[in-house]
């Protein structure tokens, strides 16, 4: 085999190559392989935001250590069937034949495979016999998204013993680590300042200078509140508006009711998100949408609203259909508008002409939710841009403003509080049958829910001043252009915010009668007060603190004895806060 087999790999193969890259590796690709030849590792923990293109570095390595006769064989370790069959596409390319077929009652493939792909779970199986395979012949280990190494103490267990005597070992991850105490197997962990053993990579590359190097496109999310009324098992009837304050219970109850296919609230955001999806399809024709439904019965019901909306079907993927990975395959290579698909984000829906979502679950730990954005997030060509909409949930809003947290599996911490929870990953990826019952909640029926756009997120910021569904203020965002930098984004966002400021002041000025100045001082603290609980949800400060932190900063007294000027300045001052980055 060459040793630049392959070199001419695109570097986002199976699928569309970024601009201007293919066919040399990016310069991230690029950068890396020399590391790891630099250095001749027997590990190497390549970290590498999703989309980045890190089968076609990995498939190079093998490629290189191949043609040196530095291994004979290779063994491609995924977490799902579906990742197996991508994977020995990949391979297939570039003359490095991978078997994605081979059982465990095998024992052996066909000499024309030069390795095989097998899952976490097939490993751990029976690991003596992948062990044997290991020792009988020089082999390369690619462990993609390594974290799931690690999910179950018989996995971890069997993955070390199997593959302890690979002559190289290459794992990979585009998703933050574990949160539990279960040690990656290969993974080197150092002590960090606090005494945590925290994982080391060899080569990291986040979402932040993926996006600076045109890699990944840049992500905006459309945030939409609305009004919820259920009734409960008891007969109580209970409503909320989502987006505002609200205990757990609530929440959870108001967002399932959103989620309801038979509400209103989920049909107005899909009709939203097709909107956005034909707009897109201006400037990228062959753009798709992706939701990522809870359950087959709402994903069901989500296909039927989406046909009436679009008026095309929709492609349902459901979990336990074994013709998924074919369905996933055809929607790739067509230009069918949209695909709807149960909790399948970790198993392979990778498809590069995604750029509109909905998040239509209720899941919100941080691995699934990275996982659902690094849908949408592969570029093809300079300036495409992804949208997602979901609904206005706190989790979610601070998940959307720390697209560019970098995590590391820590061993021997506290107990988590921010949901990095591997068995929660389990838990959404698995089949689901039937609805989701969010906590220990009864059963209830949703009566009504109506959706309200809230605002976008885009970058740490957030923009817009909330609207009405089909309002000219709402289009300002849904007709973005599908085409844009990232600084441009940026800028039209500010700029679309400031048009909409300007037009409610002019509108507040003309309209009567004027109010009362007791009645303009109460209003000014309600905004106020609105302002500072949104704030609240977004970062954690106490209410309190907030309000201090806006004394300093604008000066003057407690909000109770402010003057009605001092009191704009401070609305002014939050909502600045708001459009900057974190």
């Amino acid at each position: 085999m060459s040793t630049f087999a392959a070199s001419h790999l695109s570097p986002s193969y199976p699928d569309r190559a970024a601009w201007g890259t293919a066919p040399k590796l990016r310069a991230w690709q690029q950068e890396a392989f020399d590391l790891y030849f630099r250095r001749e590792p027997r590990d190497f923990l390549t970290v590498a935001t999703p989309g980045a293109g890190k089968t076609t570095y990995a498939l190079r390595i093998a490629s290189e250590l191949l043609a040196n006769g530095v291994i004979r064989a290779i063994t491609i370790v995924t977490p799902t069937e579906h990742l197996k069959r991508q994977w020995a596409d990949a391979a297939g390319k570039v003359g490095i034949n991978i078997d994605p077929e081979f059982k465990n009652s095998q024992g052996a493939t066909s000499r024309d495979y030069i390795g095989v792909a097998v899952t976490y779970a097939q490993v751990a199986m029976h690991p003596a016999l992948h062990r044997a395979r290991t020792e009988a012949r020089k082999t390369l280990i690619i462990f993609d998204e390594v974290h799931h190494a690690g999910d179950a103490k018989s996995w971890g267990d069997g993955i070390r013993e199997a593959f302890e005597p690979a002559t190289r070992r290459l794992q990979l991850t585009g998703t933050p680590f574990r949160s539990d105490d279960s040690p990656i197997p290969f993974v080197e962990y150092a002590e960090d300042a606090e005494g945590f053993k925290r994982s080391v990579s060899d080569y990291s590359y986040g979402y932040g200078p993926a996006l600076d190097d045109g890699v990944v496109r840049p992500v905006i999310f459309l945030a939409y509140s609305g009004e919820m009324k259920w009734r409960t098992r008891a007969g109580d009837e209970i409503a909320a508006t989502l987006g505002t304050p609200l205990t757990k219970d609530q929440l959870s109850q108001a967002w399932r009711a959103a989620l309801d296919p038979k509400g209103d609230w989920i049909r107005q955001v899909m009709q939203a998100a097709d909107r956005r999806l034909t707009e897109v399809r201006r400037g990228v024709p062959d753009a798709g949408g992706l939701v990522i439904a809870t359950d087959h019965e709402a994903a069901r019901a989500y296909a039927r609203h989406l046909r009436n909306i679009s008026g095309e079907g929709a492609t349902v993927v459901l979990s336990d259909d074994p013709g998924a990975s074919k369905k996933i395959k055809q929607f790739a290579v067509s230009e069918d508008r949209w695909l709807i698909a149960v909790r399948m984000v970790s198993e392979g829906v990778d498809i590069p002409r995604l750029c509109v979502g909905v998040y239509a679950t209720s899941t919100s730990t941080p691995l699934f939710f990275a996982q659902a954005v690094g849908r949408f997030v592969r570029a093809r060509k300079r300036g495409e841009m992804a949208s997602v909409f979901l609904p206005s949930v706190p989790t979610l809003m601070g998940l959307a403003n720390e697209m560019e947290v970098e995590r590391d599996h820590i061993l021997n911490k506290r107990p988590p509080e921010d949901g990095l929870d591997d068995s929660l990953l389990q838990d959404a990826n698995r089949k689901k049958d039937n609805p989701d019952v969010l906590g220990d909640e009864l059963p209830f029926e949703t009566m009504e829910t109506s959706a309200t756009f809230d605002r976008v997120l885009f970058d740490g910021g957030e923009f817009g001043t909330g609207a009405e569904v089909g309002s000219a203020e709402e289009e300002d965002f849904i007709g973005l252009p599908g085409l844009l930098e990232p600084d441009q984004v940026a800028t039209l966002l500010r700029k679309r915010q400031s048009d909409q400021q300007a037009a409610k002041t002019k509108k507040a000025e003309t309209a009567a009668p004027a109010l009362a100045p007791h009645e303009q001082m109460a209003e000014l603290r309600r905004e106020l007060n609105g302002l500072v609980g949104a704030w609240n949800h977004r970062t954690g400060q106490p209410h309190g603190v907030i309000h201090n932190d806006l004394r300093r900063a604008c000066g003057g007294p407690p909000i109770a004895q402010a003057t009605a000027e001092q009191i704009q300045e401070r609305i002014d001052k939050i909502r600045a806060w708001a459009t900057q980055r974190r």
